[in-house]
């Protein structure tokens, strides 16, 4: 038996939903009633259900994952993608089965699948139509009827409040672009193979005026923060907030996002609990040589932040 929720709805009384939802669907800018309870039978005070020998290999601060034959590869599909195993890792650490999980920049619609897997309900958001599309896709792909609902909103992440009930959240996943930084021809530094087809492309996501990929560095962060202020009442007391950014290197200036984030997330009110490092050595092949002989930087290629949040409990 599943309790009802605040919003007195339980995710055996959630009508099914589509996998998509666009603009012109009666469902647009109106609450869903997405489910958002526990499917588990774990004491109320737990984090997530997995067992001490799981919880234990998620404690160490170095993450490595492989991709599978599902994950999105194709820079011509999405310039910036991270594995499900990835996604997976993080939904079964801050959430349990049938909680709900929100990504505000889903992109190809990994958390998503992800969350599927996981048996989580799960909300994503995106600009870009062809991402929707690729989303949709991928869940209809492993469309089986749990409990939970996966779907994908073309919508703009200012709006996610208006989809959602305060309180409802467990988990916020994502990786949102990188200011404007991949607003540029691709030089192909990072690559020993450097005439490829991605020489000399720009690698952006769209050029929409409200793409966080548009921004330069400082309205980014005023930007994102504003995003997730707006997203930290959606979030339960305590519940997690999980962001995968890379640094980069702009006319020999390491750009620090990840310094960014943080400090917009602190001022949105988010408590900056870790730091895991997505070591990505294992599945970087054939990387340039940056700098040699006489300018040292490190590849960041090869390893990104995983930046965890936490919207503070009520009792402090």
């Amino acid at each position: 038996m599943v309790d009802a929720g605040a919003d007195g709805q339980s995710n055996h009384d959630v009508p099914r939903l589509p996998h998509a939802i666009r603009e012109g669907n009666a469902l647009y800018r109106s609450n869903l009633g997405v489910g958002h309870d526990r499917l588990c039978g774990c004491k109320p005070n737990h984090l997530n259900c997995l067992s001490a020998k799981e919880w234990l290999k998620c404690q160490l601060g170095v993450w490595q994952f492989n991709y599978e034959g599902r994950d999105i590869r194709d820079k011509k599909i999405h310039p910036a993608t991270f594995p499900i195993s990835l996604a997976t890792r993080v939904i079964e650490l801050f959430s349990h089965r049938g909680e709900l999980v929100l990504d505000p920049f889903v992109g190809s619609g990994t958390t998503l699948v992800a969350a599927q897997d996981a048996d989580r309900n799960a909300v994503g958001f995106d600009l870009q139509q062809r991402y929707i599309d690729v989303s949709e896709s991928r869940l209809i792909q492993k469309d089986l009827f749990t409990g939970t609902t996966q779907l994908v909103i073309h919508d703009d992440a200012v709006k996610i409040a208006e989809y959602l009930t305060p309180g409802s959240v467990s988990l916020i996943l994502t990786s949102p672009p990188y200011a404007n930084l991949l607003n540029r021809k691709r030089g192909n530094k990072s690559r020993r193979d450097r005439k490829n087809d991605q020489l000399g492309v720009v690698e952006q996501y769209s050029q929409d005026p409200r793409d966080l990929g548009t921004m330069p560095l400082e309205r980014y962060s005023a930007v994102i923060g504003d995003i997730f202020a707006r997203m930290r009442r959606l979030l339960k007391p305590g519940a997690h907030c999980v962001i995968n950014v890379p640094d980069m290197w702009w006319e020999n200036r390491r750009i620090t996002i990840h310094m960014s984030v943080v400090e917009a997330l602190r001022k949105a009110g988010y408590e900056f609990r870790n730091t895991i490092i997505w070591d990505r050595t294992n599945i970087v092949n054939r990387v340039g040589i940056f700098g040699w002989p006489s300018n040292y930087i490190t590849m960041g290629t090869t390893f990104e932040y995983l930046l965890d949040f936490r919207n503070p409990p009520t009792d402090g």
